[in-house]
């Protein structure tokens, strides 16, 4: 594939870049939201809906984090099913953790048709691939699970019948989840900015937190560009947690993840390798996640692509590859965007709001963020407000971390390592 002119933006800063925001910092607030990600701006629109006097602090240009870096798959809890992270649990707790991830679906979809959020959302589905054939009589297990404990709507597909879902050979037929969509996470992103102020929130990039300390009965905030006060703190950088609070940071592993965007491609083309317009994940270790741009002229393509970091340039050569595995028919295209984000992680791969210290956060999307993530700020926000009529199933006081871990993940390499092994075993034995 064509790797000339790559761009190492996000594919969807071209419609919605992050933007500036310099303005002079307020010397006090009520809350101060560290992140302006889905979760610090649907925290920020509850809050100074009701009244109260939230600003919002990023370290970058508003937007420029995480949540415009996804890939913009909006999922009802099917991945914590199908990562294993439900495994071991209660089944009261299972039951619990999937329905508010279900509530956190119907919430996104409520907020973007109530508020005529301009996200480029369409609810299409998402087509589970089994990447070897062992894999298939899992995700029909899995799917099973899903129907029994959510109520979303599962199709099996054998791979007979495969190419009526994805036009490849690739893989081992899997399962389709009606329940799933996708939007534009760099609209998304502004139409939460746009909604947050016109609640009466205020934003400011370029802003890191450099220390979060208490003073009397609310906080003292140092930043880049001057000191804060404030009653109540909402910590909400999830991949992009910083030193400010290293007990928070010693529970979450930031990993980066990689995506590339072909050029525009013939309108036949693209009905044919993906018929329904479906969001696509496989069931490897370290998966391929792939689907349409919201526009449908694009074809969208993100996975690990190898155990130690790289750049974009050489991780779009990986990933190009990867694609054309897939689906050989896009080799003569040009790959025209390369870009990285930090997921973060937990080591029980679920997802916390709480406090800490006073301190509150929402974070550990394990890579199943855009609506959850929204619905844990508005949760966290609820919470400040006393509004909140039950206590959200990702509200509890066990953040598990492991020995020695302070924030920086030295063990990612061996892991990783060790998936990409085990993938490429599971291929050489199928």
């Amino acid at each position: 594939m064509d790797l000339s002119r790559l761009s190492t933006d996000p594919y969807w800063w071209d419609a919605a870049p992050p933007e500036e925001a310099r303005d002079p910092l307020p010397e006090r607030a009520d809350v101060l939201i560290v992140g302006s990600g889905y979760c610090g701006l649907s925290a920020a629109t509850e809050l100074a809906r009701n009244g109260t006097d939230a600003i919002v602090l990023d370290a970058d240009a508003l937007g420029a984090g995480a949540s415009t870096r996804s890939g913009g798959m909006v999922s009802s809890g099917q991945k914590m099913v199908m990562t294993g992270a439900v495994r071991g649990k209660a089944r009261e707790r299972v039951s619990d953790l999937l329905a508010d991830s279900v509530e956190s679906f119907a919430y996104i979809e409520n907020l973007i048709a109530q508020e005529k959020l301009d996200a480029g959302y369409r609810k299409s589905g998402r087509f589970f691939a089994a990447y070897v054939p062992k894999h298939y009589d899992r995700l029909r297990r899995q799917g099973e699970l899903l129907r029994e404990m959510t109520g979303v709507t599962v199709h099996d597909i054998p791979r007979s019948a495969q190419r009526s879902v994805i036009g490849s050979d690739f893989y081992h037929g899997g399962i389709v989840v009606d329940e799933y969509g996708g939007l534009h996470p760099g609209l998304y992103n502004r139409s939460l900015r746009d909604l947050a102020r016109r609640s009466g929130a205020r934003l400011y990039s370029h802003a890191p937190v450099r220390d979060i300390a208490r003073d009397g009965s609310g906080f003292r905030v140092v930043t880049g560009r001057g000191i804060v006060r404030a009653r109540e703190v909402v910590v909400a950088t999830n991949g992009y947690t910083g030193k400010a609070t290293p007990r928070l940071r010693r529970r979450i592993v930031p990993v980066y993840s990689y995506q590339i965007a072909t050029e525009p491609l013939p309108a036949e083309l693209l009905r044919e390798i993906n018929p329904g317009q479906r969001m696509i994940s496989d069931s490897q270790r370290e998966l391929y996640y792939t689907r349409p741009s919201p526009d449908g002229t694009r074809v969208l393509f993100g996975s690990r692509p190898s155990f130690i970091e790289m750049n974009e340039a050489a991780a779009a050569r990986v990933l190009s590859r990867k694609l054309v595995e897939v689906w050989p028919k896009l080799a003569p295209f040009r790959i025209t965007h390369s870009w990285r984000g930090k997921v973060a992680m937990t080591f029980d791969k679920v997802a916390h709001m709480g406090t800490d210290e006073g301190i509150h956060f929402a974070v550990g999307c394990n890579g199943n963020g855009v609506a959850l993530m929204t619905y844990l700020g508005h949760q966290t926000a609820l919470r400040l407000l006393g509004r909140a009529n039950r206590t959200c199933a990702f509200d509890v006081p066990d953040f598990p971390t492991e020995p020695y871990y302070a924030g920086r993940p030295w063990f990612l390499p061996i892991v990783s390592g060790w998936y990409h092994f085990r993938d490429w075993m599971d291929r050489a034995q199928a």
